[in-house]
């Protein structure tokens, strides 16, 4: 079931988010932001989360891309879901939903920044309509090792057309 992100839901967002950080192959961040990091660097809308047996075992929410006017329509996209219930869908729900209630937030543009080896994000944002539109080479430095990521964007068909 997919409800909106409550406060309540913090720790195990972050949790979640600390799993992906783990892997080395969902973002650059190498520590687990404090609550109040992670809620002011996204939107307050678009926040939701799966639950399964009454535990959140998935999250998306949307981010600013620039501080700029024009660019007030533009979001990232960051969508984790927990390791042991990967594989059965959730990460496609989420997204769905996402881009569902972006749109109703006047949001024209969703981004994500994703690494070549998680084919697992890269299917997800193809199924939901978001095409390649490049590949960053050598853009950051993780663990010594200098990463690759794929830019997908997916632009909404009624708002900002």
């Amino acid at each position: 079931m997919i409800r909106e992100m409550l406060l309540t839901d913090a720790s195990r967002v972050l949790e979640i988010y600390g799993m992906g950080i783990k892997t080395r192959n969902a973002t650059f961040e190498t520590r687990i932001p404090s609550w109040e990091e992670w809620d002011s660097k996204h939107h307050s809308y678009s926040r939701f989360v799966w639950i399964e047996n009454n535990v959140v075992a998935g999250w998306v929410a949307i981010a600013p891309v620039s501080a700029r006017t024009a660019y007030a329509g533009v979001a990232e996209v960051s969508l984790y879901v927990d390791l042991n219930h990967s594989g059965k869908g959730i990460g496609k729900l989420l997204m769905e939903r996402v881009i569902e209630s972006s749109e109703k937030n006047n949001i024209w543009t969703l981004s994500s920044s994703v690494f070549p080896e998680n084919t697992a994000s890269l299917k997800i944002h193809q199924q939901c309509g978001f095409r390649q539109v490049g590949i960053r080479e050598r853009i950051a430095c993780l663990d010594g090792i200098w990463r690759d990521t794929v830019i997908m964007e997916r632009r909404s068909k009624t708002v900002g057309v």
